[in-house]
């Protein structure tokens, strides 16, 4: 079934029309939203200043531009992600949680998100402080008064646990991951400002039409080898061992352990891209001092506009961060002891910890390739950019919004033909 027969049918079945239109909906909502300002800003002024950092820029591309427009969702759902990540770390520091999460089914998890939400608020209240701080130590903002201060952080809080809110609608009556979606959503909520720039400069510069091409070739041929890298698993086969329990026989079946080529999904970009512009930051705020300091701020800054410094360190943070995070979340042991529980073993290796050891192995050359395939997706753009000399679209050719967009797109098309593929068997 294509995928314009399944468009058709989605709007055909009145259920699945109607979580359709919820969403669409939700994502007006959002836009609306993202156009409500705390206080009054020059906006010119603060889109330059975006435009000066990497991380900022890539962090208002994924609200919709909320940031550069002092919106009262500017900081999006990155305190609930933030949350929901430090959630996750601390069930290997606490077992309590760890049991919560893993042993007691669905109303363990309900709790444990429950917890991530309410710790979601003073990551927005702690988040939202320093991006105002950050704000007025770039001049930015200076003519809030201590009350209007307090009242931006109340009202920048609430915009995030609302659209906290709206995601969770979406997931529970809509059509995919709430979340997810509305992330997306702020993406490609910048295609039309992005076309109207590629359109200026194009007609600005004539000469630049067969390197907007190239560019757009380069970007189809980028998202289908993320496509690629996304879907792609390694399949370990697992056998499981035949169980006689009164009359019945039950295992002697084999089925594989996929392992996904990248399984650190997007975090390592985002946490090189962190680090990589907070020394860029301070460097720009004291380049203008006086004596060692000043000099050494100039050089660091300096060092890091260098393309070539720029993308070798961005790329081997990248796979630095790969390893580490996956490490972090991948328990190897987990899975050997869980096998071992249910009978399931991997044919010619012996199971416990010997399994535990042949999984660390297939990860590691697993983990060669993603890893690789990940720190050139996130130096990409810079290298496009700068051979092309086109300006726009930059998410289109790489880093983290192209991985977030085909991935997305990916799991919400899964889940509309599963949801076909259900209404077809209700039908016999």
């Amino acid at each position: 079934m294509s995928w314009v027969q399944s468009l058709i049918q989605v709007f055909k079945a009145p259920d699945l029309r109607k979580k359709v239109l919820f969403v669409l909906w939700i994502f007006v909502v959002f836009r609306v939203m993202a156009n409500v300002p705390v206080a009054v800003i020059d906006k010119q002024a603060l889109q330059e200043f975006f435009g000066s950092f990497q991380v900022l820029g890539l962090l208002n591309v994924f609200t919709g531009g909320a940031m550069d427009t002092f919106s009262i969702i500017m900081l999006g759902l990155g305190p609930y992600i933030t949350a929901t990540i430090v959630m996750q770390l601390l069930t290997m520091i606490f077992p309590a949680l760890e049991r919560l999460y893993k042993e007691e089914g669905e109303i363990g998890r309900k709790k444990f998100n429950q917890y991530g939400r309410l710790l979601t608020i003073p990551f927005a209240i702690l988040q939202g402080y320093g991006f105002l701080s950050f704000l007025r130590g770039g001049g930015m903002i200076s003519h809030l008064t201590s009350f209007d201060y307090f009242m931006a952080i109340a009202m920048i809080t609430a915009g995030t646990v609302l659209l906290m809110w709206l995601g969770e609608l979406i997931s529970e009556q809509g059509i995919g991951n709430g979340v997810s979606l509305l992330i997306f959503a702020g993406i490609v909520a910048s295609f039309p400002t992005q076309i109207g720039q590629m359109v200026a400069q194009a007609q600005a510069s004539p000469e630049l039409l067969p390197n907007i091409i190239l560019f757009f070739v380069m970007a189809i041929l980028i998202i289908a080898a993320v496509s690629f890298f996304t879907e792609a698993k390694r399949n370990i086969p697992v056998s499981y061992a035949k169980r006689v329990r009164g009359n019945k026989m039950y295992g002697g079946v084999s089925t594989y352990l996929p392992l996904s080529m990248n399984p650190a999904g997007v975090i390592p970009i985002i946490f090189a891209l962190s680090l990589l512009t907070f020394p860029a930051m301070i460097a720009q705020f004291m380049s203008s001092r006086e004596g060692i300091a000043g000099t050494i701020a100039r050089s660091i800054g300096g060092a890091l506009e260098n393309l070539w410094i720029y993308g070798t360190l961005l790329f081997i943070l990248v796979v630095a961060f790969t390893y580490f995070y996956t490490a972090v979340t991948f328990d190897p042991k987990s899975i050997s002891t869980n096998l071992q529980k249910m009978g399931g073993f991997i044919p010619g290796v012996r199971p416990g910890a010997m399994t535990a050891d042949f999984l660390v192995k297939i990860l590691n050359r697993i983990l060669m390739v993603g890893a690789t395939f990940l720190g050139l997706i996130a130096v990409l753009p810079s290298i496009i950019q700068q051979v092309t000399r086109v300006e726009t679209f930059e998410f289109l050719i790489g880093g983290t919004a192209t991985l977030i967009m085909v991935s997305v797109a990916l799991e919400t098309m899964r889940q509309i033909r599963s949801q076909l593929q259900m209404r077809e068997y209700e039908t016999f």
